[in-house]
């Protein structure tokens, strides 16, 4: 079901070619800090992968890929990308991207099951990146480590866009706050877990989310995770469990949290192993990813995505993602949005 929040007296600060100048701004500086953050390189991406070889990225495990046949492969199914997550490991293999360094693409994807509101549209674009990492570094304070240096490029690019248009006032903490998924719901025990997402965002400004994909005390999963790309079920020497997390910040705008990014130091054999078993996918095996991780083909690595269209909207202050980015909406939709000052592209 699509759905729509309305800010009560919700007006653009920026026209439409204001918009358009801010996004290419955005785009270009970002993505330059990003590369310089973390020593990427960027590489071109697909678009759609074969289907049945393991490497679409399978999200929650549920939403189904936009497929079609292929007339000189004997029809065989490709499949649009969900995310270039187990895609970007082969590439790190394939390219033979030394320790320390890494890759970083322009993903576009269709989501057909996407539920369309502001945050959520048919139309995915983000920055995919990948990093090799050795074993002494997949621990907690490395995925902290990298966190910082994304979100000291995000610090940057909100001046950027303050110099562009003043009437922009930034509004990120200098620092980000960590907190892992269990200590949030000991925190908050009362609330479901975009509640809990909401109030410690709207508390700190900016949040990393330790610990997307395991299981908490309530028995629940703070949200659910592929068994086969972050490593969510390692524990940590201090007992909490999981690699991987969601980085948030508050948009006083929607008046809520605004997810800009997942990320995550990726399973190594023996997480794979684990968390296939823990999902009842042992037959995932078999497949050609799988296979050349199990027999150490890959590197280690950490990786991510981070939103191009929710970052512009962030920066830009815009209340619904189609004031950025073009996409298919309901009529319904756009008419209340168009009411609303909304005007979609």
């Amino acid at each position: 079901m699509s759905y729509l929040i309305k800010p009560t007296g919700y007006k653009a600060l920026l026209n439409l070619s204001q918009t358009e100048m801010g996004i290419k701004k955005i785009k270009d500086f970002f993505q330059q800090n990003l590369s310089s953050e973390l020593r990427l390189r960027r590489v071109t991406a697909p678009l759609f992968v074969l289907k049945g070889m393991g490497i679409n990225d399978d999200l929650n495990g549920t939403e189904r890929a936009v497929t079609f046949p292929i007339k000189d492969l004997n029809d065989s199914k490709a499949e649009i990308v969900h995310s270039l997550a187990k895609w970007k490991r082969l590439t790190l293999a394939d390219y033979q991207i030394e320790k320390d360094y890494g890759i970083y693409t322009d993903m576009n994807a269709i989501r057909s099951d996407e539920e369309l509101g502001n945050l959520h549209s048919l139309y995915v674009d983000q920055w995919d990146w990948e990093r090799v990492m050795g074993v002494e570094e997949r621990n907690v304070e490395f995925l902290k480590e990298i966190v910082r240096r994304i979100y000291a490029a995000m610090v940057r690019t909100e001046y950027l866009v303050y110099e562009m248009f003043p009437e922009i006032r930034p509004v990120l903490p200098q620092q980000i706050h960590f907190i892992h998924s269990e200590d949030l719901l000991q925190k908050y025990p009362t609330l479901t877990s975009k509640q809990r997402e909401d109030a410690i965002t709207k508390e700190y400004g900016a949040v990393f989310i330790i610990g997307i994909g395991c299981q908490l005390s309530n028995g629940e999963k703070h949200d659910g995770r592929a068994p086969d790309y972050d490593d969510w079920s390692t524990v940590a020497e201090n007992g909490q469990v999981g690699l991987n997390g969601d980085l948030l910040v508050w948009d006083d705008v929607l008046n809520r949290s605004l997810e800009l990014s997942s990320m995550g130091i990726r399973v190594d054999k023996e997480a794979l192993l684990r968390q296939l078993t823990l999902c009842h996918a042992e037959d995932r095996k078999e497949l050609y990813f799988h296979q050349r991780l199990l027999n150490d083909e890959l590197p280690l690595s950490i990786g991510g995505g981070i939103g191009q269209s929710r970052l512009c909207m962030f920066y830009l202050r815009k209340a619904h993602i189609g004031e950025i980015q073009s996409s298919i909406w309901p009529e319904e939709m756009r008419r209340e949005a168009r009411e609303a000052g909304m005007h979609l592209i």
